[in-house]
């Protein structure tokens, strides 16, 4: 696979899906592996010739969606109307509302936290392979995960709509 071509061709699918994971926006995900792939290209014999060019594009994607945090920190939040799965039958009700409340709740965690747990349990990335990926120490991908997962635990918008029969 040495042509951009039929690297993006073969891998674009899932380098959206990991841009919609960390941005919780399918247009935004559009935006975070476009601009990626289009710094990419410029450098594609490079990187296809370093013999990982799938590493290298979804370190470009999460560099991307990290920078675009903190460029446009001005408070976009994914809503429930903004889900995938917010056109769901009523037979699904309970399984989609369950992904809404863990849509706003991935929402609300900080921009390092929702990366990492976005890489350790939908990449399945060990924490050290994390820690590279981030420029960080193992212990501060740690952090964040144990940080990003006690905020999912004990949300009171989680606690609160258990409570209430679900």
């Amino acid at each position: 696979m040495n042509s951009f071509d039929d690297y993006v061709r073969a891998r674009g699918t899932a380098l959206l899906r990991f841009g919609y994971l960390l941005g919780g926006d399918a247009h935004l995900a559009e935006d975070l592996v476009q601009e990626a792939l289009a710094r990419c290209h410029r450098s594609w014999p490079r990187i296809s010739a370093a013999g990982d060019p799938d590493a290298y594009v979804r370190k470009a994607v999460l560099r991307q969606f990290l920078s675009w945090r903190r460029r446009f920190s001005f408070g976009e939040r994914v809503t429930a109307d903004m889900t995938p799965h917010a056109a769901a039958t009523a037979d699904r009700s309970e399984a989609v509302a369950d992904r809404e409340v863990l849509w706003r709740l991935l929402a609300g965690l900080s921009r390092m936290q929702r990366a990492v747990l976005v890489l350790r349990f939908y990449e399945d990335l060990a924490y050290a392979q994390i820690a590279d990926l981030l420029d960080v120490g193992e212990s501060t991908v740690r952090v964040h995960a144990h940080k990003g997962l006690s905020a999912l635990r004990v949300s009171p918008q989680l606690v609160g709509e258990k409570e209430a029969g679900r």
